[in-house]
């Protein structure tokens, strides 16, 4: 279950189930998944899919105890992730206007980040196995596409005028961290393609 799968055709090693027609590695349970990425990833689109939880969530990884807040209570569930940056006290998701206004890219201060603690006692919550992390990574010219689509409803008011070069920016953060969380010993999966998941 601890490993960091680029996508899911070699996580059949495992096997793989389905969730309403789309696959999942088969040791993940359902009431474990946290579903995050950049904006415009496929996100609400496959919390939808599955009879996630409807309500978007945040998590600030600079926030000690952030695996006890309330709202992860209710999963599966779509999550933006509030990073801490060098040269910033507070954290900032990647559509806040402090990270798109940046003069220069923001690096993520890893030391700043907190992580659930390993279990250690018999009676005590194992965290790290409470949670899988799924990233929705798919390439940046299909976010790109979905993002102006989004944009001509004029649902999403961030996409308009998105550009691929933010789009790059931001998928990079979300490869990032789910290195980091991978690396870390964090249940993590990466989704980086989803077939039918954007037809209607």
């Amino acid at each position: 279950m601890k490993q960091y799968v680029k996508d899911f055709e070699s996580a059949k090693a495992t096997g793989i189930k389905y969730t309403r027609g789309i696959p999942f590695p088969a040791p993940l349970k359902f009431r474990q998944l946290i579903i995050t990425g950049p904006p415009g990833c496929g996100k609400s689109r496959l919390v939808e899919k599955i009879g996630g939880w409807p309500e978007e969530g945040y998590i600030d990884l600079s926030m000690k105890n952030w695996w006890r807040d309330r709202g992860l209570t209710f999963r599966p569930r779509e999550v933006h992730l509030g990073l801490p940056f060098v040269g910033l006290d507070e954290a900032l998701a990647v559509f806040d206007k402090a990270w798109l206004e940046a003069p220069e890219p923001l690096k993520i201060e890893y030391s700043r980040i907190h992580l659930p603690p390993p279990k250690t006692r018999l009676l005590s919550i194992d965290w790290r196995a409470r949670y899988v992390f799924e990233f929705e990574l798919p390439p940046a010219q299909e976010i790109l596409r979905w993002r102006r689509e989004r944009a001509r409803s004029g649902a999403h008011p961030g996409d308009v005028g998105v550009t691929l070069d933010l789009v790059k920016r931001q998928l990079a953060v979300y490869w990032d961290v789910a290195s980091f969380f991978a690396s870390s010993g964090m249940l993590t999966y990466v989704r980086d393609r989803f077939e039918d998941l954007h037809k209607p």
